[in-house]
């Protein structure tokens, strides 16, 4: 199936009366250890005890959150309860990001025992509002039918270390983002704020006081458990019991999403328990509108057939991707979509990219200096318009190889995974490797369509008796075509700054560490070392 932009999932479903709205404003909330939460309560005019949606948010529960969750829902039938989290907006306490789960479950008890609370439990939200969701979800209980997650996962653990790296700008961002957000404009000052701190040149330990103006315990603590993030995330990953969650759960992400990998292994998680997900993927990153306009519709659809016996809103197929450089939307059985295989494409010598074998050649050099990082152009980012971007300019680069593939004779789709192999030799055992896959248009520009990283550290990955090591690199999963006329096109680099934070290339802690050591590198592409990309072919 095939359906346009435009015409994907309706802009309005389920009924076309809409209710007037009540709103019960700082509803107490009694916590375990005494700390009171504060929860408006937005309530259809007319109905009794119809289903209830809870949403937990730091971000507030009036202004546009209220419009868009709270009045939105309420006006198709539902009731709403948006709490504010802990230590924000009211709610008592110290800030605590990412512990959700004490505080969720007391919230669910605090539910059942109200007067108007019907029995049934949808929960929504995007971001931090999905995560609140996976906390409590496999403990919520039987009451709980559905949940509708969107550019979010069950850990935030793997997006703040990505490929073992540190995603700086997304993580100082929230930061910022968090500390200043009761003050006028703080979100649009964020990314700005966030910039100019990551540019400064600073130890990272002194960059949450450059950009939210003060010392952020939150920050401090990702910095500090960067080396050993079990101790501080082992509470806050609720991947492991994602199979375990019984409520009907949609997810909604976006290509250009800093959570995308991880949503997509919510699903592959569901779907090896047994369970029967929908995935929604459109051209959309963190903070886009569209997406949260789409979201908001796909809950909407969702609730009404789960809590209320009303089908009429939802899909055939499952999983539904929005195929970029197609401009059209698929609908699939699942996820990876039947058909898909992987491709190898190899690094050659000369700067060549091709799907046929490795040759003999020798290896190319580029010399990575932590002291004038390679930049990024586009990738996700948490706030900020994420969206391919022309990398000509970054290609002109002596730190960064390229390899283009010859001019395409067909259309050709890449639907799923996306990996690299690379056998790289370093001059020192701390260093960075960056993959990223181009689309080459016939006039030259050269978009970005997904990328990853993976840190290296000395033993990990092991060397052979030369010293090269085989780096195995995830990027992030695409939906593309590539249009016939066009080239495919592969960096190699040794960073993406300020997006993920320089490797300083001596082991030193991540927050202080200021001493620089310079990394020279060799990428090989031999048969006996095959360099390359896999993408993820899906024959037409």
């Amino acid at each position: 199936m095939v359906t346009t932009w435009s015409s994907w999932p309706g802009r309005s479903t389920g009924p076309r009366i809409a209710h007037r709205v009540e709103v019960q404003r700082d509803l107490p909330v009694p916590m375990p250890d005494g700390v009171v939460l504060l929860a408006d309560r937005y309530v259809p005019r007319g109905a009794v005890r119809p289903p209830t949606v809870l949403i937990r948010s730091p971000y507030g529960r009036r202004g546009m959150f209220g419009l868009m969750y709270g009045r939105a829902f309420a006006r198709r039938g539902f009731q709403v309860v948006m709490q504010s989290c802990r230590g924000s907006f009211g709610s008592g306490g110290l800030p605590s990001p990412l512990d959700e789960h004490d505080d969720g479950l007391a919230t669910l008890a605090w539910l059942r025992g109200q007067p108007w609370y019907g029995g049934s439990l949808a929960m929504h939200g995007p971001s931090y509002l999905g995560y609140a969701q996976w906390a409590i979800a496999a403990e919520a209980g039987p009451d709980l039918r559905a949940m509708a997650t969107s550019v979010t996962a069950s850990q935030f653990r793997d997006a703040a270390y990505v490929g073992g790296a540190f995603a700086l700008e997304s993580s100082l961002i929230w930061t910022t983002l968090t500390a200043t957000i009761d003050s006028p404009f703080g979100a649009l000052t964020a990314p700005r704020r966030t910039r100019r701190a990551t540019l400064s040149g600073r130890p990272l330990a002194e960059l949450d006081v450059l950009s939210a103006g003060r010392a952020v315990p939150f920050f401090q603590d990702l910095l500090t458990h960067h080396a050993d993030p079990a101790a501080y995330w082992g509470r806050r990953d609720f991947s492991a019991s994602v199979g375990e969650v019984e409520a009907a759960v949609t997810m909604v992400g976006g290509w250009y999403d800093v959570f995308l990998p991880w949503q997509v292994k919510d699903y592959l998680a569901m779907r090896a328990a047994g369970r029967r997900p929908q995935l929604t993927i459109g051209p959309w990153y963190h903070a886009d509108v569209r997406q949260t306009r789409a979201a908001n519709a796909d809950a909407l659809a969702w609730f009404r057939a789960h809590l209320m016996g009303d089908l009429s809103g939802l899909r055939e197929q499952p999983v539904r991707i929005f195929v970029t450089g197609a401009d059209e939307w698929r609908d699939h059985p699942d996820w990876p979509v039947p058909g898909m295989r992987p491709q190898r494409w190899h690094l050659r010598a000369g700067g060549g990219l091709d799907p046929g074998g490795p040759e003999d050649s020798e290896p190319d050099r580029y010399r990575y200096d932590p002291a004038h990082p390679t930049p990024a152009l586009g990738g996700p980012v948490l706030l900020g318009n994420s969206e391919p971007r022309d990398n000509r300019r970054l290609e002109t680069r002596r730190d960064v190889l390229v390899y283009t593939g010859p001019e395409l004779r067909e259309d050709t789709e890449m639907i799923g995974p996306v990996s690299a192999e690379l056998y790289l030799r370093s001059s020192t055992g701390h260093t960075d490797v960056v993959v990223r896959v181009c689309d080459v248009h016939p006039g030259g520009a050269s978009y970005n369509v997904c990328e990853g990283v993976r840190r290296l550290t000395p033993g990990d990955p092991a060397a052979d008796a030369d010293g090269v090591r085989r780096v195995e690199v995830d990027l992030w999963p695409i939906g593309h075509r590539f249009r016939r006329g066009h080239r495919i096109r592969v960096h190699v680099a040794g960073g993406a700054y300020p997006r993920v934070a320089r490797n300083l290339g001596t082991g030193d802690p991540l927050g202080t560490g200021s001493a620089m050591v310079i990394a020279d590198q060799e990428v090989f592409h031999d048969p006996s070392r095959p360099s390359a990309v896999v993408l993820p072919l899906v024959p037409r």
